[in-house]
């Protein structure tokens, strides 16, 4: 991967270019259909202007990796169904999977300028599932480009990240340093001088996404934030609350 071998993803790396995210049959050898989900988890909850420990919206409920396998599962059933004898593997963030482009190749969504897969229908905040399977299913047709002109999200990213159209170097993005690095990796200056308020993740580029206007209620309180938290207090105002 370019991207990659650019040096552009940081201190991850389990982004190596792996067979598996070349080919699922790296994972699945019989795979001849990757069919691909949308979980909207957007409730209709905002951060108090100007907060510091900000809490990156998709962590506010539970984890979404003990909500979309269930669901994923009984998808697999129902291809089992329409077709006896396949096989398939699960994914929900938990392999070397290039989700984001198999929901794009899927007709599922577009790839927006901040790399985020976006549906006209409900904007950006989804999670991805993936179901591999040796079924062999008729395609969709891949979506349209709707970001235009836009650069909202490339000219409101607080450490411009963004270094290009489609393109976030994540050495310069904040949910890279709060939530992918460990806690004894300090964070780079450039990088806290500019975090806008965020403690987990950074969701600054989505925020000002137009196509974020249509989001819905996923009316699912799985999602919602716990005890009604989207921030946590600054560390300085935690130890003197003990």
């Amino acid at each position: 991967m370019e991207w990659r071998r650019a040096g552009m993803s940081g201190p991850m790396p389990w982004l190596d270019d792996r067979e598996s995210r070349r080919d699922v049959r790296a994972i699945l050898p019989e795979a001849r259909s990757v069919v691909v989900v949308a979980q909207n988890y957007y409730v209709p909850v905002q951060h108090r202007p100007n907060a510091a420990g900000k809490i990156s919206r998709y962590a506010w409920g539970d984890d979404y990796h003990d909500v979309i396998p269930e669901k994923l599962d009984r998808l697999r059933e129902r291809i089992r169904e329409i077709v006896p004898g396949s096989v398939d593997r699960r994914y929900t963030d938990t392999g070397a999977i290039l989700e984001k482009e198999w929901a794009v190749r899927a007709g599922l969504a577009w790839q927006g300028k901040h790399s985020n897969v976006l549906r006209r229908d409900i904007g950006s905040w989804f999670f991805l599932g993936l179901v591999i399977t040796s079924a062999d299913l008729e395609p969709d047709a891949p979506v349209l480009d709707y970001c235009g002109t836009c650069t909202a999200c490339m000219d409101a990213c607080p450490t411009h990240a963004i270094v290009a159209p489609y393109v976030v170097d994540a050495r310069s993005c904040i949910s890279t340093w709060t939530i992918e690095t460990k806690p004894d990796i300090e964070i780079a200056d450039h990088i806290a001088a500019n975090l806008d308020g965020w403690l987990f993740g950074c969701d600054t580029c989505q925020d000002v996404c137009p196509w974020n206007r249509f989001a819905t209620d996923v009316g699912d309180t799985r999602f919602a934030p716990r005890d009604g938290v989207t921030e946590l207090a600054p560390e300085a105002e935690i130890g003197r609350a003990h």
